[in-house]
């Protein structure tokens, strides 16, 4: 990973592609009030579809904020900073509701635990070296580990509602696999994690580089 200083645009609040971010980052707390009142307050299942389909949604925004920003010329540095940040908050709080309610539990806890953690390294090294003027890319495995927690998170939250949408759709065939959809997200979840750590180590090993020069 190379460590690169340079400037960007000036922020435009209103553009196109910031409005998504924010959009995103609303998002978050109708996704949590959705699983919390379904696995909490005792609501029904139709609220992790609810919550699913708030989730997708915002998900969707954040691959068509870059595209608009590219496409339309609206990129900035606000939005270089906010962008991420939505991501984070809308991955990490999820994670915290589905080890609430069970669906993320036993080891694979520390999948969750290793991406919380590796977020808040990275999001501090940034920050330290924003005070430095100095920018490190996003590199291209970072944005596939960014899809594939988001991939991951997602089948997460169908969980036990599409687990049961599946039983009830296979009939008995579906004992031979129980908690198929909550496994396929645990399995990506695992993976996003190993991921994780690989691109985290990479920025860490840019930004301790660039401090001992410093």
């Amino acid at each position: 990973m190379e460590v690169i200083t340079s400037k960007y645009a000036p922020a435009h609040v209103y553009a196109l592609p910031n409005l998504l971010t924010y959009g995103r980052i609303l998002a978050v707390p109708a996704v949590v009030a959705c699983m919390y009142w379904q696995d909490i307050l005792q609501g029904g299942l139709w609220l992790r579809w609810v919550a699913l389909a708030l989730y997708v949604t915002a998900a969707v925004t954040d691959l068509l904020d870059g595209y608009f920003a590219r496409s339309m010329g609206q990129q900035s540095s606000f939005g270089r900073m906010l962008d991420p940040i939505a991501d984070k908050l809308l991955v990490s709080s999820c994670l915290l509701m589905l080890a609430a309610d069970g669906t993320i539990r036993g080891w694979s806890l520390w999948a969750a635990i290793v991406i919380l953690c590796r977020e808040i390294l990275v999001s501090g090294l940034r920050e330290y070296l924003a005070e430095l003027r100095v920018s490190v890319p996003v590199t291209r495995l970072a944005k596939w580990k960014t899809v594939l927690q988001l991939v991951a998170v997602g089948f997460l939250i169908a969980g036990v509602a599409g687990d049961l949408f599946l039983a009830n759709m296979l009939g008995k065939s579906a004992e031979l696999v129980p908690e198929p959809i909550t496994h396929i997200g645990l399995f990506l979840l695992w993976a996003s994690a190993i991921l994780t750590l690989y691109t985290g180590w990479d920025y860490f090993r840019a930004g301790v580089t660039h401090l001992i020069r410093e």
